[in-house]
């Protein structure tokens, strides 16, 4: 199927809505980043059965999954449940701006994950971009030291993210990507109980709060399920048919860009960083932002060298 113009223009829409996703988190306290996990894809399989109900009834086809194949998307879906657990959480043990750094480490993971998971070859040139990222990590770990752990807990959450992106890059081919996110949503959220619950019996503090508190946090919950969940994320997986993983994972490193300047614009001082820190994001975002540069010409030169 070809990539057209719309289709890039829609892919970073949603990277602009996935980069508020982590100030609602922040807007979400003090309810326990688990507990958002726990409502938000509760949430979403209510609004995304809804659709599938609502197509259901006016006729549209859609393909039955093998049992196998639900039972992988449910394991995904307890993927997908841990790595927001940990995108919270990272925003809570620093800020907004750390935790999108380093969920735009998610390239480098996907340069080492994808031949592995894929069988095919590892590039040099994502390596080398690899490379690139670890080098603006260090220059944050350098300048942002105290805020260490909620960066390698964003770091973390960065490689289940390119994790389940890959995957899912190989379900599209075969079910509708509203198929594929209710499955996993609901996924998610059978393995949100469980973890909640053991949170909550033995490492829970006193003053944890694991229920929305108000109707704004209700308003806020969502916001994250049926924007960011229902269609952002159902729209994301439907890209994956046109765009390669490691493609769509580094338009989704660009998550920073706009988090980090709509995390200024809300919060104001507290997400103000040192120098150090927007040097080490901007030597992330370069190497994000070359790629498909670089990418071009050395096929460019593949293909002329075979030509001779």
């Amino acid at each position: 199927m070809p990539t057209r113009t719309s289709d890039y223009l829609h892919l970073h829409f949603i990277v602009l809505i996935w980069g508020f996703t982590a100030i609602l988190g922040k807007l979400l306290e003090p309810l326990s980043p688990l507990s958002v996990v726990l409502y938000r894809t509760f949430l979403a399989v209510i609004g995304m059965g809804a659709v599938l109900l609502y197509q259901h009834r006016n006729g549209t086809a859609v393909a039955p999954v093998s049992v196998r194949d639900r039972w992988r998307l449910l394991g995904v879906g307890g993927l997908i449940a841990i790595h927001w657990m940990a995108f919270f959480a990272a925003a809570r043990l620093a800020n907004v701006s750390v935790c999108l750094a380093g969920m735009a480490t998610s390239s480098l993971w996907a340069s080492v994950l994808e031949p592995l998971l894929l069988r095919r070859r590892v590039r040099t040139i994502e390596v080398v971009l690899g490379a690139v990222v670890m080098a603006g990590l260090y220059l944050i770990f350098r300048f942002e030291f105290d805020k260490v752990v909620g960066l390698l807990v964003a770091v973390f959450s960065a490689m289940l993210a390119a994790l389940f992106t890959i995957i899912n890059s190989q379900f599209t081919h075969r079910y509708e990507a509203l198929v594929i996110s209710t499955h996993e949503m609901a996924g998610a959220f059978l393995s949100s109980v469980p973890l909640v619950g053991l949170y909550m019996a033995f490492f829970a503090g006193p003053d944890e709060v694991f229920w929305p508190g108000s109707l704004g946090q209700w308003g806020w919950l969502l916001v994250l399920a049926w924007v960011c969940t229902v269609y952002a994320y159902t729209a994301g997986v439907g890209l994956l048919r046109k765009f390669s993983a490691y493609l769509a994972i580094l338009t989704v490193n660009l998550e920073p860009v706009y988090g980090i300047i709509l995390a200024v614009l809300i919060f104001g001082d507290t997400e103000r960083m040192t120098t150090g820190f927007y040097l080490g994001t901007l030597v992330i975002l370069a190497a994000v932002i070359g790629f498909p540069f670089l990418d071009s010409h050395k096929s460019q030169l593949d293909a002329d060298q075979s030509g001779k």
